[in-house]
């Protein structure tokens, strides 16, 4: 029998139950949808938390000390640290942040308030749209000054601020010298979602003169390993234990995500690929009644000359349409739904090429695969039997 011929069979036999055909296929609907959609929106978290953390650039070193009474460093010595090797450094910024109540006139804010050093700006290739950033006379007089993101203003200041205003912080007021240019938008959690102060300001706030987080900025991405070969030696010599402190860069956070994101995406895609063996069961399940209420059909086309593989094809075909379809349908599904979801999450979603071809080649496999047995069993039906059933 030729396959154009099993196809038209497979399609009047779905059409002709209709409703049956539907409820078979929506347990492969639901199941190459769902795949799609958590691959989707995975990796659109992956491309967001990777996107995020580029824009430290691939040349940072985040590096946090735990200072004790016998063995600490302080600001001053790193600065000298970076000053010694300004070949590998372009600087070097403390780093002191907590969240703290910001009000501005009658209106407040919960928002986290970064303390940070004078080349904060420059190191972190930021612009201000008006004003000035933190100075180092800010930092030595511990001069109540504060540089404010687009967020803030549009959030905490009504849309409107000039420079010479003030807001408080924690009951302290500090005077606004200069607003951050947009960066993202003016989202929540962005780079506009922003307070700078000096980190001694930061540091009084907190109520400790201990500053734990700095970060380090090399003259070239090149210079990155190097660079952390440098700091390591350092803080080994000053702390003698490799677990009072600890050295990160860029690239081990993005090589650390990447690696999360991918056990989790296959977690993911695995739980929704089990939703696809339940479908196949389903498929293999309905071909099974399709046989037997057909046994009288297929006696007849038997009768006719019929071959076997004649009636396995007819058979594995159907098995494989249904499941096929269920796929297509799944895939439209999913598309939208990657869309909408990543959108009502704030993330840009969109399904994987993969994850589509994956999805699709499986749905087929099913079909194929669970369609086999129904299929076998009817080629061996023996054409009198079948024609004797009622």
């Amino acid at each position: 029998m030729r396959i154009i011929q099993a196809f038209k069979l497979a399609w009047q036999s779905i059409l002709g139950s209709k409703m049956r055909s539907f409820l078979t296929m929506l347990g492969m609907i639901i199941g190459v949808g769902s795949v799609i959609t958590l691959l989707g929106l995975m990796q659109g978290a992956t491309n967001y938390l990777i996107d995020t953390f580029s824009e430290m650039g691939t040349n940072t070193l985040s590096v946090s000390v735990t200072n004790t009474d016998t063995r600490n460093v302080d600001v001053d010595e790193m600065y000298q640290l970076a000053e010694d090797n300004s070949k590998i450094f372009e600087g070097v910024t403390p780093s002191v942040s907590s969240k703290y109540t910001v009000k501005y006139e009658s209106t407040s804010l919960s928002t986290s308030v970064k303390g940070v050093g004078e080349d904060y700006l420059t190191l972190n290739s930021l612009t201000l749209s008006s004003g000035r950033f933190i100075s180092y006379a800010d930092i030595k007089n511990r001069y109540n000054a504060c540089v404010i993101g687009s967020y803030i203003v549009q959030e905490l200041c009504g849309g409107s601020v000039s420079l010479g205003d003030t807001i408080r912080i924690n009951g302290d007021i500090y005077k606004i010298v200069g607003v951050q240019q947009e960066q993202a938008g003016s989202e929540a959690n962005s780079t506009d979602d922003c307070i700078y102060i000096s980190y001694s300001n930061a540091t009084r706030l907190a109520g400790s003169s201990d500053i734990s987080s700095y970060t380090f900025i090399t003259k070239d991405p090149e210079y990155v390993t190097v660079a952390e070969t440098i700091l390591d030696n350092y803080l080994y010599n000053v702390f003698k234990n490799e677990e009072l402190y600890t050295i990160s860069t860029s690239a081990e956070l993005l090589d650390t995500i990447n690696s999360i994101t991918t056990i989790l995406s296959s977690v993911l895609g695995g739980i929704a690929g089990i939703s696809l063996l339940v479908a196949g069961v389903g498929i293999m399940n309905i071909m099974l009644v399709s046989v037997v209420e057909r046994t009288k059909e297929i006696g007849i086309r038997k009768a006719l000359g019929a071959k076997r593989s004649d009636i396995m094809w007819q058979f594995v075909i159907e098995a494989a349409s249904i499941s096929m379809l269920g796929g297509l349908i799944g895939i439209i599904i999913g598309y939208v739904a990657t869309g909408s979801i990543g959108n009502i999450v704030g993330v840009e979603a969109a399904p994987t090429t993969n994850s589509i071809i994956l999805a699709f080649g499986v749905s087929a496999a099913i079909g194929i695969g669970f369609g086999y047995m129904p299929a076998s069993k009817a080629s061996k039906l023996n054409p009198i039997d079948a024609l004797r059933n009622e």
